[in-house]
């Protein structure tokens, strides 16, 4: 990775939180300690991508809980558990919510640094895939409302004379608003345009939009997806960290 790494220390004992952020420094990482779940959280969307530490025994908010609003909020990073106690049911669910390591306290700074191996590796598959979904949702997003649910016809198999007869629109007219998306995407097939929905994270998945309608009546733009398509690439925009 091009920055320094950068470990986030999470937990209130100070002892435990000193140690670990001494330990990630004489590793080569950035520290940067929470003494706060809440506080933690508060900015989480805010942060650059990095690997966190997590003490499960001392904080004002649960670790699981922390690892459950990551996940809520489709944050990857790597997390590796700590904790003093033997509970063999919290380290099964903290890796059942994505913790990559769970580690007992007392662990020495080499047991740390061969945790943090693999975490790294993790941390940039997480950044290349979030550099992957920023482009497609830049290419995208710049399609208009219309342009999105003709692609989204058409990638549901619509014909050009089928989303003509369910837009009320002429096929000539649908050829033209193919041909725009299609340059403005810089793809030269729909297969190419396939590829960018869930490379944007984007869940086209669902009925199709001729489920229980007048087969008279013309769609309006939203029938296809297309404001809660462009709502879902807000979103995941504003999540999205560099």
């Amino acid at each position: 990775m091009s920055n320094q790494r950068r470990v986030y220390v999470v937990g209130r004992d100070q002892e435990v939180r000193r140690l670990l952020t001494q330990y990630v420094g004489v590793i080569g990482a950035e520290a940067w300690p929470f003494a706060s779940g809440a506080d933690f959280l508060e900015i989480l969307d805010h942060l650059a991508p990095g690997c966190v530490l997590l003490d499960m025994d001392d904080s004002d908010v649960a670790g699981i809980d922390i690892l459950a609003e990551m996940v809520s909020r489709q944050i990857a990073w790597p997390v590796i558990a700590v904790s003093a106690r033997e509970d063999l049911r919290i380290a099964i669910t903290t890796m059942k919510l994505g913790a990559l390591d769970f580690l007992h306290l007392p662990f020495s700074r080499d047991t740390l640094a061969l945790a943090l191996a693999p975490a790294w590796r993790a941390l940039e598959r997480v950044v290349e895939a979030g550099e992957a979904r920023r482009a497609a949702q830049e290419r995208l997003g710049r399609l208009t409302a219309r342009e999105m649910d003709v692609l989204l016809a058409l990638l549901g198999g619509r014909s050009n004379k089928a989303i003509a007869h369910d837009f009320g629109i002429s096929v000539r007219t649908v050829e033209m608003h193919r041909a725009h998306l299609m340059t403005k995407l810089d793809v030269k097939s729909l297969a190419e345009a396939a590829l960018l929905a869930p490379q944007a994270g984007l869940d086209l998945t669902g009925p199709g939009p001729t489920a229980n309608r007048s087969q008279s009546a013309p769609l309006a733009p939203s029938d296809y997806g297309g404001a809660n398509y462009r709502g879902q690439l807000s979103a995941l925009a504003r999540r999205l960290t560099t």
